[in-house]
């Protein structure tokens, strides 16, 4: 199994001194840290007007990263791909996967704040549909050997060819899964996913079952499971006080996150109303509620096994949420130097090229 880092960049928090700036640099850094450490990827959220995430722009980010390093793998975490038009898409990524030589991992998602889509004129309420037109014209683009033609709903256009062409080939996408549509989506179209684990255990009952839904989709519409990723949150404590500090961080995250959310049933869109029961949960977490499904938490054997246990259900790879709930720079480094020291040789292959 794999380890990525991973961030959503969350920074909107009361009496917050940390400005987006400053914390844009902090994420470069510590991306660049993973590299160092050996980590396998470096996943990087997208998110808009400082409502929750301060990058909006990881396509960005991550060539200037691709031009630091020669091994670790560049992802976004994830493209919100109905706020942009899908051959724009097409052509940036496929560029950084030239440039970079072939290490793009791509992910798209539809998000789940409606102030996030209002200011670029896209139907909130139609987002899974938007999604999923979008992502077949990404994916036409990356594959089809010379000019094509779209005829959609939401996109028309006439003999493109769209160049370049990712190195990779191909460049299959990860569609991000908060429900079953998104994981019916990645199945139908032979693409990998990703789950949240807090996720996939509210609509499969745990990251297991969600995997293996996944795959009994795949085997129904005739294809072969590709990769199951996952992300977690995770805080490394070697005592009650540092583990207290964790479960706080994640409750502040929570509480910062839960206003995007769609929590109101006789507005939220139909394709979106399963975040209304997530809202209903976050509001009632507590410190001590969380549990593996939510974060890895606890001394480095203690994450080893958890881990473990992720492996066994048949995930590929772990993106770990380090820096969430304000963590201070230097402490997520450390803690991301610890995994890279304590964690990893629990796992074989360890992580390479430090």
């Amino acid at each position: 199994m794999d380890f990525g880092y991973f961030t959503l960049s969350d920074n909107r928090y009361p009496n917050n001194d940390r400005t987006p700036e400053r914390f844009l640099h902090e994420i470069y850094e510590q991306a660049l840290y993973a590299d160092e450490l050996g980590f396998h990827s470096a996943w990087i959220g997208e998110h808009h007007f400082n409502l929750l995430g301060i990058n909006p722009s990881p396509h960005v980010l991550l060539a200037q990263l691709a031009g630091a390093t020669k091994r670790i793998r560049l992802a976004p975490a994830v493209v919100l791909l109905p706020v942009h038009h899908p051959l724009h898409v097409a052509e940036e990524w496929a560029t950084l996967d030239q440039l970079s030589g072939g290490r793009v991992d791509f992910a798209a998602g539809r998000g789940y704040d409606a102030k996030e889509y209002a200011p670029f004129g896209v139907a909130f309420d139609e987002s899974a549909e938007i999604f999923e037109e979008a992502l077949q014209v990404v994916w036409r683009a990356w594959t089809e050997p010379g000019p094509f033609s779209h005829h959609g709903k939401y996109y028309r256009f006439e003999d493109l060819d769209v160049r370049p062409k990712p190195k990779q080939q191909p460049l299959r996408p990860f569609v991000a899964s908060f429900s079953r549509l998104s994981m019916e989506i990645a199945a139908k179209n032979d693409w990998n996913i990703i789950y949240a684990p807090f996720a996939a255990t509210m609509v499969y009952g745990s990251l297991a079952k969600g995997v293996a839904a996944y795959r009994e989709r795949c085997e129904q519409e005739g294809n072969a499971p590709r990769r199951s990723s996952c992300s977690y949150f995770i805080h490394i404590a070697d005592n009650p006080r540092q583990e207290r500090f964790g479960r706080e961080a994640l409750i502040d995250y929570f509480r910062c996150l839960v206003p995007s959310f769609p929590s109101d049933p006789s507005k939220a869109p139909r394709n979106l109303r399963y975040f209304v029961d997530i809202v209903e949960r976050l509001q009632k977490a507590t410190p001590e509620g969380l549990d593996s499904n939510s974060i890895l938490l606890g001394s480095p054997a203690k994450i080893a096994a958890q881990l473990q246990t992720v492996e066994r259900s048949g995930i590929g790879e772990v993106i770990l949420y380090f820096n969430f709930g304000r963590k201070p720079h230097a402490m997520v480094k450390e803690q991301m130097h610890r995994f890279a020291e304590e964690v990893v040789p629990a796992f074989a292959p360890a992580l390479t090229g430090r």
